[in-house]
């Protein structure tokens, strides 16, 4: 499991720190990642239009394949949401 966002190294610390996450939370900077994997879009808030990043989950297989996507995730439940479709495959 990784995790990746555009955030700093040390601000990938402190959340690992704070969460005591036991997977290694990836910096993506210029978000080269964000943008091959489609989450660098277009959103809307009150009325404008900004660029931001649109929470995505891929499930990626031991052969480096997309299995599944969970689009625009929501925080509470998602993790029971993913153990259930990991324990599915």
């Amino acid at each position: 499991m990784l995790g990746v966002s555009k955030d700093s190294l040390d601000s990938h610390r402190k959340f690992r720190e704070k969460h005591k996450l036991n997977f290694p939370l990836l910096s993506d900077p210029t978000l080269e990642v964000h943008k091959k994997y489609g989450v660098w879009k277009d959103k809307k808030l009150y009325g404008k239009t900004f660029l931001g990043v649109e929470r995505t989950t891929f499930l990626i297989g031991e052969d480096g394949r997309v299995e599944k996507i969970f689009r625009q995730v929501k925080v509470p439940g998602h993790v029971d949401e993913v153990k259930g479709s990991v324990a599915q495959a």
